[in-house]
């Protein structure tokens, strides 16, 4: 007699020992998904019953930490979440060794460079140390620059698969700042491609006239990362040719951000 199959087991199931760790494991869940999430695949992933899914849902939307799309049925972060997590990154009690590390890299590669992370469609400077030369562009923590064309928003977006990444440029005002700006969605995707591979992003003058950066994602030993460390000078002093020559620089500065924010020792 052959047994039944075995029912799945929930891949993500929200633990808690009180309502509201219950409602933040829910949050956990939708945060680390590259996809929206519906009342279904949600309660697949979870193994939680569907009056109970759907009530701490509504909790969560009427709190502004989740929106729902315009179908009704799928759900993704909100906007008072999205702030929560950018308020951590730019407050958080690693950002004194963090900004150790970047004054470190300005000192050796003597331009302004900035700690970044993706936001939606934007791009928000977490900290920034500015070169002391006298012709810089400023930019200060805090500060929003557009995904599509600045070199940090290139990094983070091609680590994005295709589907994820057209949904997020699809309702984004793709502008056209200078006459590098790319809007093209289809050369987007291949300049996405193109930085995976690569390991680093250019802006060449796509933001700001006269502006040219180059960005390298910090790695994470458990997968996507959502912060930058990237170089920016004027073209008078910066060619992408020069950039690339600080790649090594550049990922070293990376690496060390990598160690603070996993905890673990810096290397010798």
């Amino acid at each position: 007699m052959k047994q039944a199959p075995a029912a799945p087991t929930p891949t993500q199931e929200p633990a808690g020992d009180t309502p509201a760790l219950r409602l933040f494991a829910l949050l956990e869940v939708l945060a680390s998904s590259h996809r929206r999430q519906s009342l279904q695949s949600l309660g697949e992933e979870t193994g939680l019953p569907k009056p109970t899914l759907h009530r701490m849902l509504q909790q969560l939307e009427s709190a502004g930490m989740l929106l729902r799309d315009s179908d009704g049925r799928h759900y993704g972060t909100g906007p008072r979440l999205r702030r929560l997590a950018e308020n951590l990154l730019l407050h958080d009690t690693h950002h004194g060794a963090r900004h150790a590390v970047l004054r470190q890299l300005v000192e050796e590669v003597g331009e302004s460079c900035n700690i970044t992370a993706l936001s939606g469609s934007e791009v928000v400077y977490l900290d920034r140390v500015e070169t002391a030369a006298p012709l810089r562009f400023y930019l200060h923590a805090g500060s929003r620059v557009p995904a599509h064309c600045s070199a940090s928003g290139k990094v983070l977006l091609a680590q994005m698969s295709p589907a994820q990444r057209r949904r997020l440029l699809a309702h984004a005002p793709l502008e056209r700042y200078t006459a590098n700006t790319r809007t093209d969605l289809d050369v987007l995707d291949a300049e996405f491609q193109q930085v995976r591979k690569d390991g680093y992003a250019l802006d060449d003058e796509e933001f700001l006239p006269g502006l040219l950066c180059i960005a390298v994602r910090v790695p994470r030993a458990d997968g996507a990362s959502n912060l930058c460390i990237a170089i920016q000078a004027p073209i008078v002093r910066l060619s992408a040719d020069k950039a690339r020559q600080w790649l090594p620089a550049l990922q070293r500065a990376a690496s060390a951000l990598s160690h603070i924010d996993s905890g673990a020792a810096l290397p010798d």
